[in-house]
């Protein structure tokens, strides 16, 4: 330790006293106003004087110097020193055993937010340096900041090595059109910055500073009076500790021989040395400090040592605490009594969150559950001199100890406002926001989200609704395609059958041309109900519609043709008739053309005048939307499903009455009972489309094209299927006759 005192209970302390090295021996770059490490010295004596508090024990200290690259203990520095500020070691979780007598820069951060408030500066920049001081800070006043209303034009990060970074800061600083910059670095950075900046001639900015360097008036130069003058922004508070001036200006070496600071210190300050030169005089170490005029003595007020000695009554308190003792157990927990040779650290922690007193300058200590003091800053203005000297003048304060006298706090989000006639307008009611409403910070009022937005659970942010729609990947999407793929094996299946079986009576017995035409047509209407699963798209939308209608439109003809084939065939039976020449093969396939290329007009005509398109469907539901695909022009649509219908009903017709022709002709009969299904499930399809809600009315189109396809496959084809594969011997000629 560079000083240190016995006594019965060591408080230890570590601070970075700004020392360059020479050798091993420190020597100070600049003169430190005054050292923060003798507060502790002064204050442990102050509280071993007092006969009430703690009586009977003696405060030592070991003030340890966290400066330089050789000590160990510079890490533990910068994580926690007595300007530990940063709003992330509030979090109780990550730092258990963290109390700090300085504000969190969360309370700092909202005063810099209510100071631009105030001010009405709603278009503002930032600029911070690396590290998570600073960028945690940014982020929280962005955060903040949105709140209140205000905007953030520009965040730029600087960095000491980076000449692009600061080339990006001085283009946006010169072409940028807010007037207000929010300097948010540690003092090195701030150092390094303004020494590189002041050479750009930046002028007509508003500076805004962070406390870390709002109060080093050795930053001012005359080359940056352009830039600070009028620097604002929010200090450590100025205190009074009495007979600390005096302690200080009543110091000597020999009150602390083993500090190497201490003699560094004496030093530069007299320009003496304590061992031979032929450059300097020698040190006597009784030179008065009184003696000398300079920032050391000139001391009335103190800023961050006020938070030390603050910091080293806390401990005293929290002892004094532990240690009391009545009737066997102590009087603020309750628990068995303590002796001073039982006293460890983790017992000290348990007694610093009851911690409440008043110090002797007036100053009120206590923390609340995340370890946090008083929020209490002076707001300090910069006004520069024409020497390039500053004065920097307190001219207002922030504090969050001022209590506040509200009948009502203001409505939190996701609620609003509601004035209560019975009691005074400050008096009012908070009601949920209805559905489909929020209310946030910046609008004490519900307001509608956006027809594609809907709220959170709390009412406070409206969030983009979830589409829905037919897909691949959920399970109905998932079992419609696999019958869908099933129908193409099948209807496969059945072709390569009839192919092997092409000479076979049975297949030719039925005009096999027709037959193979109504597989591959089929074929096309399973893959048809495939184009229907998936996220709507304007070619999917249009594909989905015409080519059900087309495909349909050709296995219907197919279909309707062999109908027509059984009763030419049986008419031909009879003596004398010739029937068969007028619809022989050649009028079967331009039947079958014509009855298709009606439909293919039809769908034309409806792409060409109002196709089919995609579109987000928010009538059904409120909290998502249906992604699915608008018919376009109804009237098209209908008539396609109308035409499809016809030609069914002709068809059943016409199977109906050759149901009772010959044995030999038995496939009127499939075909009948095939077109009643097919026509059961078309008629029921028509309410159930139309009642159907979002994706389901997609899943009913689907199915009513999988119900129809299969009933055809299996009522015409698989029948014959069972005589050629499992009954051979009904496959003849003498059979059929």
């Amino acid at each position: 330790p560079e000083l240190s005192k016995a006594g019965d209970f060591i408080l230890g302390g570590i601070f970075t006293f700004r020392t360059g090295y020479r050798g091993r021996v420190p020597t100070f770059q600049s003169l430190p106003n005054p050292p923060t490490c003798l507060t502790v010295i002064f204050t442990v004596e102050e509280i071993n004087r007092d006969a009430k508090l703690l009586p009977g024990v003696r405060l030592g200290y070991k003030l340890y110097n966290g400066c330089g690259s050789e000590n160990l203990i510079r890490a533990a520095v910068e994580a926690v020193s007595y300007l530990s500020t940063c709003a992330c070691l509030s979090d109780k979780r990550l730092y258990p055993t963290f109390f700090r007598t300085v504000p969190s820069d969360r309370f700092q951060i909202i005063g810099l937010v209510q100071l631009m408030k105030y001010f009405d500066w709603r278009w503002v920049g930032i600029i911070h340096s690396e590290g998570l001081y600073s960028e945690e800070g940014t982020n929280e006043f962005v955060k903040e900041a949105k709140k209140e209303g205000i905007c953030v034009e520009y965040r730029l990060p600087y960095s000491k090595t980076s000449q692009i970074r600061l080339d990006t800061i001085v283009e946006t600083l010169r072409e940028s059109s807010s007037k207000v910059v929010l300097l948010f670095v540690s003092l090195s950075y701030t150092k390094s910055f303004l020494s590189k900046i002041e050479s750009y001639n930046i002028t007509g900015k508003q500076w805004v500073g962070s406390e870390s360097w709002i109060t080093q008036a050795d930053l001012a130069s005359d080359e940056r009076k352009n830039i600070l003058q009028g620097a604002i922004g929010f200090a450590l508070p100025q205190a009074s500790i009495p007979g600390l001036r005096e302690f200080l200006l009543s110091l000597k070496p020999s009150d602390e021989p083993q500090s190497d600071v201490i003699k560094a210190f004496w030093e530069k300050f007299f320009d003496c040395s304590f061992s031979p030169s032929n450059t300097s005089t020698m040190c006597t170490g009784t030179e008065d400090l009184q003696t000398v005029s300079s920032d050391y003595t000139d001391v009335t007020y103190f800023r961050a040592e006020n938070n030390v000695y603050k910091a080293v009554y806390l401990v005293a308190y929290a002892l004094h605490a532990l240690l009391q003792c009545r009737n066997g157990s102590n009087p603020i927990t309750g628990k068995s009594c303590v002796t001073r040779n039982d006293v460890r650290p983790d017992l000290v922690l348990e007694y610093i969150k009851y911690v409440n007193f008043t110090t002797q300058n007036g100053a009120k200590v206590f923390f609340d559950e995340n370890g946090d003091s008083v929020a209490q800053y002076d707001l300090v203005n910069w006004q520069m001199k024409e020497d390039g000297s500053v004065k920097i003048v307190n001219i207002g304060q922030y504090d969050t100890s001022v209590p506040r006298s509200v009948c009502r706090e203001p409505c939190p989000p996701g609620t609003r406002k509601a004035i209560n006639k019975r009691k005074p307008v400050c008096c009012f009611d908070c009601f949920e926001c209805p559905e489909g409403t929020i209310s946030n910070q910046t609008s004490p009022e519900c307001f509608v989200c956006p027809p594609e937005f809907w709220p959170n659970e709390k009412k406070d942010q409206c969030f983009p609704k979830p589409t829905e729609y037919l897909s691949y990947k959920e399970i109905m999407g998932a079992l419609l395609t696999g019958f869908g793929c099933v129908g193409i094996f099948l209807s496969l299946l059945t072709s390569i059958i009839f192919l092997t079986h092409k000479e076979t009576p049975i297949v030719k017995a039925n005009n096999s041309e027709l037959s193979f035409l109504l597989l591959f047509s089929l074929k096309l209407c399973f893959l048809c109900s495939l184009t229907f699963i998936g996220r709507p798209s304007e070619w999917s939308c249009m594909l989905r519609h015409t080519a059900f209608g087309i495909t349909f439109v050709l296995c219907i003809s197919c279909v309707l043709g062999k109908t027509i084939v059984v009763l030419m065939a049986f008419r031909a039976t009879l003596p004398g008739s010739n029937v068969m020449k007028w619809f022989g093969p050649a009028q079967q396939r331009l039947s079958v053309l014509t009855f298709t290329l009606i439909q293919v007009v039809i769908c034309i005509l409806w792409l060409t005048i109002n196709p089919p398109f995609p579109k987000m469907n928010m009538k059904y539901y409120k909290e998502k939307i249906i992604l699915e695909c608008a018919l376009g022009s109804a009237v098209g649509f209908w008539a396609v499903l109308g035409y499809i219908g016809l030609l069914a009903f002709l068809c059943f017709i016409l199977a109906f009455l050759a149901r009772k022709l010959p044995d030999s002709f038995n496939e009127a009969k499939l075909i009948t009972f095939s077109m009643l299904i097919f026509c059961a499930v078309w008629i029921t399809f028509i309410p159930a489309y139309v009642s159907s809600p979002g994706k389901f009315t997609v899943a009913v189109e689907i199915f009513a094209i999988l119900a129809s396809s299969f009933g055809l496959l299996a009522c015409i084809f698989f029948p014959k299927c069972y005589i050629i594969i499992f009954r051979p011997e009904q496959n003849s000629k003498k059979h059929l006759m």
